[in-house]
């Protein structure tokens, strides 16, 4: 099914087809996760670095999410830029350098990646490559002096979550993960509702992500060596992700079961699954995520009213409501925020608010819910060296 008769090489050649100078900005400050001003806030206050100033960006992978979310968006930004990108498809080559000025200098393939580290211009990488390839490029993004950032999930193994961040420690480089939507002002309000308990202390949350995937079935993400799971590792993610933001707190025991109604597509991974978590003080989470049927949904019930926003985790025309009315928050490019702040930990030192160990909490949890669906059993996850 999908890329899996592939050779890597083959596979990378196919794929687009579905530490410089730093300059530093006027200190800020650590920005607060639960006080009232949203990011965008403190972005807008930002001064906007000289283009020869700017921390250089190298897109690794040139499939859709590069192409449609984060090209775009670091034309945007105002602390970094996008300079380099890495392709195994020879003819995106051109159109990326005419499109956003690369020179070629800064064009690598997957054969010559390595030889990045010889390139001052680039500073950060962004690893955009299935899940399973996530941990190799990062680690070696970090072994070539270069900051990263990987795209969720962080990988498909606790292990390799772990080697991602022993790699950037011991090279002294800074790590993030892709977590956009702590950026996104309705997200943040869910943040700020749920942890100062707003409309009181929750009781319930509720959230969903899925879509039907069924049109292309040979897509790498129905690929289990490729993806090393399904809609859980794909967009259930977000929704683990929102239930402890909105909460302030990680779980404490998980249920899950699968849904599965065509296996002649679903063989390797799951269709739908539903998950349950239970959160200390008595919080309960209800959960699910599909490749077959659409939802997109963060809700929470508290003592004293209700908060939740749908759609939660488009890429934009997010909208909220609570007990009190309607959530009036901008659009805002989610991707250009991001990479900003972390550009602006890199250079100031303010807080890294989506570091690699929150990504391997979440690689944790999730392999925790695959455990609670495959043996039926209630799983108690250990997450003593995490925090929410």
């Amino acid at each position: 099914m999908g890329f899996k008769n592939y050779t890597r090489k083959e596979f990378l050649k196919h794929l687009s087809y579905g530490a410089g100078a730093v300059f530093t900005l006027p200190a800020l400050g650590s920005f607060n996760l639960f006080q009232d001003q949203k990011y965008y806030q403190i972005w807008r206050n930002f001064r906007e670095l000289p283009e020869d100033q700017k921390l250089g960006v190298a897109l690794v992978g040139l499939g859709n999410y590069s192409t449609g979310q984060l090209g775009p968006a670091l034309l945007e930004t105002k602390l970094c830029k996008l300079s380099g990108i890495v392709t195994g498809t020879p003819e995106k080559e051109d159109i990326w350098a005419e499109e956003y000025g690369i020179p070629e200098s800064n064009i690598y393939n997957y054969d010559n990646y390595d030889e990045i580290a010889d390139n001052p211009d680039i500073d950060i990488i962004y690893v955009v490559l299935p899940n399973s390839m996530h941990a190799e490029y990062s680690i070696r993004a970090a072994r070539a002096g270069k900051h990263v950032i990987c795209e969720k999930p962080m990988a498909t193994r606790v292990e390799d979550c772990r080697a991602m961040i022993e790699a950037c420690e011991e090279a002294n480089r800074k790590l993030s993960i892709g977590y956009r939507l702590h950026f996104e002002p309705h997200n943040e309000e869910m943040m700020r509702l749920g942890t100062q308990q707003i409309y009181g202390p929750i009781r319930e949350v509720n959230g969903g992500f899925g879509f039907n995937i069924t049109g292309n079935p040979n897509v790498w993400r129905l690929d289990k060596e490729m993806a090393g799971g399904g809609p859980l590792m794909d967009v259930g993610l977000y929704v683990i992700q929102a239930a402890i933001y909105t909460t302030g707190k990680l779980p404490v025991s998980i249920t899950a079961h699968e849904e599965k109604t065509m296996p002649e597509i679903f063989d390797e991974v799951e269709e739908t699954l539903y998950w349950q978590m239970e959160f200390p003080d008595g919080i309960m989470m209800n959960g699910e995520t599909s490749y077959l049927h659409g939802s997109n949904y963060i809700r929470a019930e508290a003592g004293d009213g209700s908060f939740g926003i749908q759609p939660a985790y488009s890429y934009g025309g997010i909208s909220g409501e609570t007990s009190s009315g309607t959530m009036d928050f901008p659009q805002v490019n989610h991707q250009t925020l991001q990479m900003d702040a972390f550009a602006d930990h890199i250079l100031n030192g303010s807080e890294n608010r989506v570091p690699g160990e929150m990504g391997m909490r979440d690689v944790e949890l999730m392999m925790a819910i695959y455990e609670a669906s495959e043996t039926g059993q209630r799983v108690v996850p250990d997450l003593s060296n995490y925090t929410p």
